[in-house]
């Protein structure tokens, strides 16, 4: 990566964007994903996310905001966890073929097959040997996707030293989020040279033409959302089919012809 692309990695946004501003502009794009949504399904299109990124840099958070309002059977969001001894045995990248997309679905990879490029290397999960293989297959694996009819769009969230700092911490002190800290995030914190080199050789071999690499600047997370929303509604052209669905609510029967059973129902508490 050139020094001053990396410079413009490293540079923070002016200031954070405002809660009431985000919710707004975050509720026009959720309504053009339902647009999208249905186009996908519609034209029965092959829709395959993937999503990289440093640890903390707010890949989880960007995925829920995509999904908030769209149906999990059409979005679908994969996050497989360690692999096997079973797995371990099978070729690399097999137990992710079995989630990909199908006509009229979109799936998202919360972490994908890249694990190997990344995590896996610099863990020391892998040999550089089968690192060098998997870098110099990739580009030919995304290819059969693409011409199998997949769209397949990569996604590198990027975060400064400072920031991921920061967050890292936060998962600590706050109890809501003390399930993202794995003992993974804490071993590889110290190592953020050894990431920076992977995720740049990573790049320089799976960054092609039928499938390139988008990074997007996450100091800010609320920006970096409504960033990468309105980035992936570009990536698929689509049209608006609700304009044709007019729907009106019909009538509702007559009240009251059946008297419902005197049932011992266990209430929950209200205690709100």
């Amino acid at each position: 990566m050139a020094k001053g692309k990396k410079k413009a990695v490293a540079e923070s946004t002016t200031e954070r964007l405002g809660r009431k501003d985000y919710e707004k502009e975050l509720k026009n794009l959720h309504v053009e994903l339902v647009k999208l949504q249905q186009w996908v399904v519609d034209q029965g299109l092959k829709v395959c996310i993937v999503f990289e990124g440093r640890d903390g840099a707010g890949k989880g958070g960007t995925i829920k905001a995509i999904t908030e309002r769209v149906s999990p059977r059409v979005f679908r969001v994969v996050a497989l966890p360690a692999p096997t001894e079973r797995e371990k045995s099978q070729m690399y990248a097999q137990r992710y073929l079995a989630h990909m997309p199908a006509a009229g679905e979109v799936v998202i990879f919360d972490r994908s097959w890249y694990n190997r490029a990344g995590v896996e290397r610099v863990m020391g999960f892998c040999t550089e040997e089968q690192v060098h293989k998997f870098l110099t297959v990739t580009p030919l694996f995304e290819k059969i996707m693409v011409e199998s009819g997949i769209i397949l769009i990569k996604y590198w969230l990027e975060v400064s030293a400072e920031e991921q700092t920061r967050r890292l911490r936060d998962r600590i002190d706050d109890g809501r989020k003390i399930w993202k800290l794995s003992p993974m995030d804490l071993k590889s914190y110290t190592r953020w040279d050894d990431y920076t080199r992977a995720r740049d050789e990573m790049f320089a071999a799976t960054d092609t033409s039928w499938a390139p690499w988008f990074m997007a600047r996450s100091e800010d997370k609320r920006r970096v959302r409504l960033n990468l929303i309105s980035h992936l509604l570009k990536q698929i052209p689509y049209k608006d089919l609700t304009r044709d669905q007019k729907v009106t609510l019909p009538k509702r029967g007559k009240l009251g012809k059946y008297k419902a059973a005197s049932y011992p129902f266990r209430m929950i508490e209200e205690r709100f």
